[in-house]
């Protein structure tokens, strides 16, 4: 949620900022500052004419009872009746205008964002061939057996497959625990207020799956859980950090045909997400910290990848900034995305209304910050392609395998 208010008193930077996005949400900041404009003339005069009203009827009352003549008050009293009548619902279709284009609006983006992707930096040597995940996984994915009982785009994972995830999550979890993020496992059935609040709705209702008996929705990410822990609060302590395992569950409507094959994209998955709240002036250095993790994990699987200031027209409508790491996958010999960080700045927070007492003071809105740390599904693609064998097989890095990973697959 944008701070209006304060958008009003220098309205061209922030409407040049959504103009980036190309997707016509500064026209909406436009017509939404005007019916603030209005709203605000509107409602010191509706209240001075209510207040007319009711001292009229007092007057009328007045002289009623006394016997004096109350015609010329009677008279007063039913212009300014016909003025409040004409004021109201004036004021009632300002208000609802002005609540639904405040949030249609998605943040501010970041001076420093990218016009157009923009790759940052490479690590790592990339394999020149290869075979893909399925053909290296065989028989520890079943696909069949997932569309089967689940429709198209679920798999079940099977044998060494599955220590090797959990070795993942273990390994990742841990690295995060020492970099300060309390490891939580969320509820991934969240309410609508959750969604809204971290601008998941109105945005990408076509992604989520809804319960038909419950008001309650299936988590895309634990994101949604993780920035809702301190919904309604004044936090006592900033920064928080918060490293969150879930399943998470995914429409992934109009994708049809594309990298369908597999379970690079698939309606399930799991995945560790890191969660940060932070003072304003830190979350710009919170949101290179979130990325220099992500690289570290992706260094210490021995995974080539790249980094990518992610395009404003590509962006959420709650991020202000985005980095995508991006895998290099052998057998598409091309890099694929398997994690992604945002800065939220303080849209979320305004939203969820979080805040904090800065020096003690009076309370203002935390920054937050998401950043995925391990998406199990994709990061299990990357590892077989790029530490497949010649006979076939996958050796696995050692610091998997010192959290119960199997030393080879295959």
């Amino acid at each position: 949620m944008l701070d209006l208010r304060a958008i009003s008193r220098d309205p061209e930077p922030a409407i040049a900022a959504l103009a980036r996005r190309k997707d016509g949400s500064d026209d909406r900041l436009r017509a939404a500052l005007a019916a603030r404009e209005r709203l605000n003339a509107i409602r010191p005069e509706l209240e001075a004419a209510q207040a007319e009203r009711n001292a009229g009827a007092k007057a009328i009352g007045d002289a009623k009872r006394t016997g004096a003549d109350a015609s010329e008050a009677i008279a007063a009293m039913q212009a300014v009746s016909a003025r409040v009548k004409e004021l109201e619902p004036e004021k009632d279709r300002l208000e609802e205008e002005l609540n639904q284009l405040a949030t249609s609006l998605p943040n501010l983006t970041d001076p420093s964002a990218a016009d157009e992707d923009t790759a940052l930096r490479e690590w790592g040597e990339r394999a020149e061939s290869g075979k893909d995940h399925l053909e290296l996984a065989g028989a520890m994915i079943d696909m069949e057996a997932g569309s089967k009982t689940s429709g198209s785009r679920f798999a079940y994972l099977k044998g060494d497959l599955v220590f090797l995830e959990l070795a993942l999550v273990r390994w990742t979890l841990e690295k995060l625990r020492g970099h300060g993020f309390e490891p939580v496992i969320p509820p991934v059935l969240v309410k609508e207020d959750a969604l809204f609040g971290t601008g998941f709705l109105p945005d990408t209702e076509q992604q989520i799956y809804r319960l038909a008996d419950d008001p309650l929705y299936l988590s895309g990410t634990s994101e949604v859980a993780l920035a809702s822990l301190h919904a309604g609060q004044i936090m006592d302590e900033v920064p928080r950090r918060y490293a969150g395992f879930s399943p998470c569950f995914r429409r992934e409507a109009g994708a049809a045909g594309k990298d369908t094959r597999g379970i690079f994209r698939v309606h399930q998955f799991d995945k560790v997400e890191m969660f940060s709240f932070v003072e304003p002036q830190d979350s710009a250095a919170e949101h290179d910290r979130l990325l220099a993790i992500e690289e570290e994990i992706w260094q210490g699987l021995q995974i080539p990848y790249r980094v990518v200031n992610i395009a404003v027209d590509d962006l959420g409508s709650s991020a202000a900034k985005k980095y995508d790491i991006e895998a290099w996958l052998p057998s598409q010999q091309k890099f694929r995305e398997v994690t992604s960080t945002s800065n939220t700045t303080d849209f979320q927070a305004r939203r969820l209304d979080i805040r904090y007492r800065p020096g003690g003071g009076k309370p203002a809105h935390v920054h937050t910050l998401n950043g995925t740390a391990v998406a199990v599904s994709r990061a299990l693609i990357a590892l077989m392609e790029n530490h497949q064998t010649e006979d076939g097989g996958v050796e696995i890095p050692q610091v998997l395998q010192d959290w119960g990973a199997p030393a080879r697959l295959g």
